[in-house]
């Protein structure tokens, strides 16, 4: 049986909702997306009109769940959408070109989307670990957009980023990709990246802890098991996803941005913070979490993230 065939076949069990609440699709640049959505009532006395956008991380089983606690606090009070990015969820997964150019048409699309049901004003935004990425590019694109960032474990810290990479450039290591995806061991290779094992694995390396939550490691393994699951994940791990330019966008950014890191794991390079960490719109803060501090002290992160935002807010 071919690769394509093996990959079409490949389901676990039918993928559920990762997030309470309606799912909107469009079809345009970025392919089909699949976006989470829920609005609370009007009438409520602490509902804030503002729209919050979220975006998942970008790995092997990234998906909007990332996003849940976050997502099933603020849905109370505010208008909210976590869509699955391109080759995630319930997305469009096709074989095709993963990078921060398609990543980024699709955080566009997704605010296009969000405008046209609440308005033009900016909107309010959230990304984990590589799709800050993504978000500070669109955000440099179309900073009217964009009121208040909030950046968790953002990736492009590292020393391993370059100081002044080419704009629009990856870190993509095209011969990597090909051996990953030569036809007899590439259905293989990820059946083991994402076995339940595998992925637990994956998740202690992320909280540096093996006290992981168990439901997103049930849903990693189903999102894993859906067809077409390996073709972003691939081009991921070859690098195809990494800006090179990413500290240029990071130092760009005007508008008020909230950025939080854990201390613990696989994840606590951010040695090249320190090109950012003076610039007045910019709030940097270290947790005593992994890289999902937003699973572990979820009240300790919102309660930061709000009194950001009104402060910013208020100074304006």
């Amino acid at each position: 049986m071919g690769y394509r065939a093996m990959t079409r076949n490949r389901t676990a069990a039918p993928l559920p909702a990762a997030l309470p609440g309606g799912r909107l699709e469009t079809d345009g640049v970025a392919g089909r997306l699949s976006c989470y959505a829920t609005i609370p009532a009007p009438d409520d006395r602490d509902h804030d009109p503002r729209p919050l956008l979220l975006l998942h991380s970008i790995n092997a089983a990234g998906s909007a769940y990332e996003m849940r606690p976050l997502y099933e606090y603020y849905r109370k009070y505010r208008p909210v959408y976590a869509p699955d990015l391109p080759g995630f969820g319930m997305s469009e997964r096709s074989d095709r070109r993963y990078g921060p150019r398609l990543m980024t048409d699709a955080v566009h699309a997704v605010v296009e989307q969000i405008q046209a049901r609440h308005g033009a004003a900016p909107i309010d935004a959230i990304a984990l670990s590589l799709s800050c990425e993504f978000l500070a590019r669109a955000a440099v694109e179309t900073p009217g957009s964009f009121r208040v960032l909030g950046l968790i474990s953002p990736t492009g810290f590292d020393q391993r980023t370059p100081e002044g990479g080419p704009p629009g450039g990856t870190r993509g290591r095209p011969l990597l990709y090909q051996t990953l995806t030569v036809p007899p061991w590439r259905h293989g290779l990820f059946e083991l990246l994402s076995s339940r094992a595998s992925i637990r694995y994956f998740l202690e390396k992320t909280w540096g802890s093996k006290n992981i939550d168990e439901g997103l490691l049930e849903y990693d393994y189903l999102t894993t098991h859906q067809p077409g699951a390996s073709f972003a994940p691939y081009r991921f791990v070859s690098g195809f996803l990494f800006s090179t330019d990413i500290l240029n966008l990071y130092r760009r950014l005007a508008m008020p941005v909230w950025m939080v890191h854990g201390d613990r794991g696989d994840f606590v390079d951010y040695q090249k913070k320190t090109e950012i960490a003076d610039r007045p719109n910019w709030h940097i803060e270290e947790l005593p979490t992994g890289a999902l501090p937003h699973f572990e002290i979820p009240a300790r992160v919102i309660a930061s993230y709000d009194a950001f935002s009104r402060a910013a807010v208020t100074a304006d």
